[in-house]
């Protein structure tokens, strides 16, 4: 069945997406925990398909300062992916690293920013490898920028970039368990609607 908008995604698409989820958290683990030399974990991922006034609902308020790390797809997917990072999130990661945390983002310098982006980059790097190999579509991710908004000013690019098409939001969310630190993680998928076809034809597919 050929879709039309987000909300023709079924359950078992649905399903599908959320088990390369796994994959894919389980692979960007292994990454982080390399990259901060110490033990890092990712719950089982849970996939929500939610339009742009509910995801902002779900992943906090609207004028709540978050930065995020957004990279653009190319190739056989196009579209945007970000990872948000939260405080919280940044506290953690910065104290296994360097042993120190924040309490605004506009403390961090130019040696913390680099280290988040890269954070970012694995988590994001991971998930689309482990979509790519198992839908076996070519896909190309741009250099990764880091920005820091307001929540509902960091939603709205995609919204921008997507939004003659869609004005929903897959938000691929779960824990990561760094050390004793257990943080939320969210990481927003938007391919345009060409690309969720061949992506759903391509996943759905394989496990039928």
């Amino acid at each position: 069945m050929e879709i039309k908008t987000y909300d023709d995604v079924g359950a078992t698409a649905l399903d599908v997406i959320r088990e390369v989820g796994s994959i894919g958290t389980g692979n960007a683990a292994t990454a982080v925990s390399e990259l901060l030399s110490a033990n890092v974990r990712i719950n089982l991922p849970d996939v929500r398909i939610e339009g742009f006034n509910e995801a902002i609902a779900l992943l906090g308020n609207p004028e709540e300062p978050v930065a995020a790390i957004l990279v653009q797809m190319s190739g056989d997917m196009n579209g945007i992916m970000l990872f948000l990072l939260k405080i919280d999130f940044i506290n953690a990661v910065l104290h296994t690293m360097l042993g120190k945390t924040v309490s605004d983002y506009s403390e961090l310098d130019e040696l913390e920013v680099s280290a988040l982006t890269e954070v970012g980059n694995i988590v994001i790097s991971s998930y689309v490898n482990a979509l790519s190999g198992l839908a076996e579509m070519e896909i190309d991710l741009s250099v990764p920028a880091i920005s820091i908004n307001m929540l509902g000013g960091i939603l709205s690019v995609p919204m921008i970039e997507l939004g003659y098409e869609t004005d929903k939001i897959m938000i691929i969310s779960g824990k990561f368990i760094l050390n004793k630190h257990q943080v939320d993680s969210s990481l927003l998928m938007l391919p345009d609607i060409p690309s969720l076809n061949k992506l759903i034809r391509s996943l759905v597919a394989g496990h039928e």
